[in-house]
């Protein structure tokens, strides 16, 4: 590792660290009106067409719900999908139907079972551990999403990125890397914001 990746590393850790301990400072009641919140600027935000597929995610630990928006996005006629990770540095997406099997999918979630269909999503719905509003996203540090970008934009793909996150997350400015993907677009408590690029 060189002293500038070195850099880059220790400042993202010290990031995530500071903007999840304020995460876990909300309340309980706070994350279900915030993503409550949320999930009206996403649905009135999020513009698309019936059969899109949309991966999101299932919630751990204190991140903010897009469950209800999933559901409304259903509703609009997308096609939902959510991420696996298979081994330490793959993610899949399986499709997510009603009443369909759900498994342990490792890192405290849970996600359809190895008799979903795989999916690869037009629109990807991400957590984040910090943001800006540039487009720049600090995950957990693992890098999944990274790769799987990278997989769909080799198959000729562009998914669209939506990070989502409480606003006590946001910073001014993330450190980005080459490998960074931006967003397009990030949906908080206080609005759908669409990044200009």
């Amino acid at each position: 590792m060189t002293a500038n990746e070195f850099s880059f590393s220790e400042t993202k850790k010290r990031l995530r660290e500071e903007m999840l301990a304020r995460r876990d400072a909300l309340t309980t009641e706070q994350r279900i009106e915030k993503s409550l919140e949320a999930t009206a600027h996403g649905e009135t935000g999020i513009s698309m067409v019936p059969g899109t597929v949309v991966s999101g995610f299932f919630p751990i630990r204190s991140e903010i719900d897009p469950r209800p928006l999933m559901d409304a996005l259903r509703r609009k006629g997308a096609r939902l999908c959510l991420p696996v990770v298979l081994d330490r540095t793959t993610i899949i997406f399986r499709e997510l139907v009603r009443g369909g099997e759900l498994i342990d999918t490792g890192f405290g979630t849970r996600g359809p079972a190895e008799s979903a269909e795989i999916l690869d999503p037009d629109l990807m719905i991400m957590p984040m551990s910090v943001f800006d509003l540039h487009g720049g996203r600090i995950g957990y540090g693992a890098g999944h999403y990274d790769r799987a970008i990278a997989r769909l934009i080799d198959l000729g793909r562009s998914p669209r990125l939506i990070g989502m996150a409480f606003d006590c997350q946001r910073v001014d400015t993330v450190p980005v890397e080459p490998h960074d993907q931006p967003l397009d677009a990030i949906i908080t408590e206080s609005g759908y914001h669409e990044v200009k690029k």
